[in-house]
């Protein structure tokens, strides 16, 4: 595997979400100094970017295997243990990240379809949930990604 793993469209995620609430409070921080009130829009938008940015930063970290993963067992293991070792660390991460997936997408739909609206702002609440299913499938990819790399042997863990 020459150089990193390629996850553009995360990292245009993350980049964008990072450059708005970067933005947004900068702009906040200097309307309340000259007028000494604030933009009521921003800690709502600020904490829905940054859920945004953490998955999208987990799923760039998992293309470049770059999450923590304790490799002592695998490295004690004979070689042909840790295929089997792989496959089941893979699993268990398809069925967390599936089921995620899965209610994040059911509570995205059941706000969608009781046209929610969020506290703060007014907004559809909808608007703000898409994002946990779309960005954990995009984990998910990832995921298949890394344990393909690593079964193949083109992803080593040995330090």
């Amino acid at each position: 595997m020459k150089g990193f793993p390629d996850a553009r469209p995360e990292r245009w995620v993350g980049a964008l979400a990072l450059i708005v609430i970067s933005l947004i409070s900068l702009g906040n921080v200097v309307t309340r100094y000259i007028t000494g009130g604030s933009f009521s829009f921003t800690e709502e938008f600020s904490v829905f970017l940054l859920v945004v940015l953490t998955f999208a930063g987990a799923s760039v970290a998992l293309r470049r295997n770059r999450h923590i993963r304790i490799g002592f067992l695998e490295r004690a293991l004979p070689l042909r243990f840790r295929q089997p070792l792989i496959v089941f660390q893979a699993l268990c991460g398809i069925v967390v990240l599936g089921l995620i997936t899965w209610y994040g997408g059911k509570l995205a739909w059941q706000e969608y379809q009781w046209q929610s609206l969020s506290p703060g702002l007014g907004l559809p609440q909808w608007w703000y949930l898409v994002w946990l299913p779309v960005l954990t499938l995009a984990m998910l990819w990832r995921l298949l990604q890394q344990t393909r790399d690593r079964l193949t042997g083109e992803l080593s863990d040995d330090a």
